[in-house]
């Protein structure tokens, strides 16, 4: 993994989606040797609040990317460009 993580996934435990959405990024990511994290929404009020209804939610370069679900090819060209 980079040092850098340029792709952060916002999920919360239990989350079938969030699992599908972690093995795409798991891949892309380490495909193209770019960082990533995933903070769990649970852990944040705010978080919480603002995301609830659209996690998994993912961004790249802190711009929101995704939302659902995580389309293999638009994140891989996202994080080509």
């Amino acid at each position: 993994m980079a040092d850098t993580s340029r792709v952060l996934l916002l999920g919360k435990p239990g989350c079938h989606l969030c699992d599908d959405a972690r093995e795409v990024i798991s891949r892309v990511c380490g495909d193209l040797g770019v960082g990533w994290e995933e903070r769990d929404i649970t852990a944040s009020e705010e978080d919480t609040r603002r995301y609830w209804d659209q996690i998994p939610v993912t961004f790249v370069d802190g711009v929101q990317h995704d939302f659902w679900r995580v389309d293999e090819r638009r994140l891989r060209t996202a994080l080509s460009s």
